[in-house]
């Protein structure tokens, strides 16, 4: 049972920002998580977005996880910091400046890391440098989870997301839905073992690494 007040109609100065996709997902990933997250520890989630995943994990999930949400954009980590003080969530931090691609990474440490529909609005190059950076930071076993729509053996499992692809590929040649196989191995070779995969509504896949 989730805790805490609901958020309030958006002011004019407030820099939250609110994802409809959120709205709609965060539950059946909230179920598939609480199968596999740590009794404890700290989670780290890449690219946060409007922080309103986070925050309903956090509360759902109690005070013994920590989450530290991050994110390359600074307007979307003030919407981050601002939905955690709005549900006041004790067990999440202040967001990270983090951009997937950097190297080093500005943590040292997680027991686990999350990415929630990131890849495919971001160059391949991101994907590798997520890889790398999870392997850093998680010990043998951790866990690393992925969110999103993916290609599996080369083909789409739907029609609406061979044409959300086309439409990501036509506003960046370097964006596209990334197949599931060239995923893995990618994964691979930074050291995870091979992935649990989970069906999800809406033609998405919840795709889980454990660092080897």
């Amino acid at each position: 049972m989730l805790s805490g007040p609901e958020p309030e109609d958006p002011r004019p100065d407030d820099p939250r920002r609110f994802s409809p996709s959120a709205a709609r997902n965060r539950d059946p990933i909230l179920a598939v998580l609480r199968a596999h997250l740590p009794q404890r520890g700290t989670v780290l989630e890449v690219a946060s977005g409007s922080g309103e995943h986070i925050v309903h994990l956090a509360t759902a999930m109690g005070d013994d996880l920590l989450f530290q949400p991050s994110e390359a954009d600074g307007e979307a980590r003030a919407s981050i910091d601002a939905w955690a003080r709005e549900m006041r969530c004790r067990n999440v931090l202040p967001a990270l400046a983090l951009d997937a691609t950097a190297w080093p990474w500005p943590i040292a440490s997680a027991d686990a890391v999350l990415c929630i529909n990131m890849i495919h609005i971001a160059p391949w190059q991101a994907t590798v440098g997520l890889m790398r950076g999870a392997a850093s930071v998680l010990a043998p076993g951790g866990l690393l989870y992925l969110y999103g729509p993916f290609t599996v053996a080369g083909a789409h499992t739907a029609e609406s997301n061979a044409a959300f692809d086309a439409s990501l590929r036509a506003r960046d040649p370097a964006w596209g839905v990334r197949d599931l196989d060239t995923l893995a191995e990618a994964a691979r070779a930074a050291g995870f073992a091979a992935p649990e995969v989970v069906p999800m509504p809406a033609n998405n896949l919840s795709v889980l690494f454990r660092r080897a």
